[in-house]
């Protein structure tokens, strides 16, 4: 990976953790203060979409630091080796729990008629979208498992070979 390319991911990522920084420190206790002074339907739903949100954006912090290791990984050429497999699936099971989480908004949401039917399903269509990052992740996982095993296969090869010559 070329240096450029490494500081312009690393720029994106530090400024997506700042930007998660900022919302559950300044965004989701507004949210749930809205919430509570709209009181009615909504008021009951407050710590649970606020805990939605905070976990939430939790597991979006854990993707992007393990994503700034493996973006390391991959700049120092070591990315092909069995401690790139701990942070992908870091990075898959904090995508799973994030669909977990949208799920959970959308039941938490769906009784009543606080919130229409429309956008409990629209909330259902983004968990089964984020199910799906974590199956392309599982995808590239095993991509990573083919390459790692390659690579070995290649080291043990040159051993053998550097021992005739």
């Amino acid at each position: 990976m070329g240096r450029i390319t490494v500081l312009a991911l690393r720029v994106v990522i530090a400024m997506l953790l700042a930007g998660s920084l900022l919302i559950q420190t300044v965004m989701v206790p507004l949210l749930s203060a809205d919430m509570d002074e709209a009181g009615g339907e909504l008021g009951h739903l407050r710590i649970p979409v606020s805990l939605i949100v905070l976990l939430g954006l939790l597991s979006v912090e854990v993707v992007l630091v393990c994503v700034w290791r493996l973006v390391t990984m991959a700049r120092l050429g070591t990315v092909f080796s069995f401690e790139a497999f701990r942070h992908v699936d870091i990075v898959m099971t904090a995508v799973v729990a994030a669909a977990v989480l949208v799920f959970s908004l959308g039941f938490v949401l769906a009784p009543g008629e606080a919130v229409a039917p429309g956008i409990v399903l629209m909330i259902g269509g983004a968990g089964v979208a984020v199910l799906g990052v974590a199956l392309i992740v599982l995808v590239l996982r095993t991509l990573l498992s083919q390459a790692v095993a390659r690579d070995v296969e290649a080291a043990r090869m040159q051993a053998e070979l550097d021992e005739v010559i």
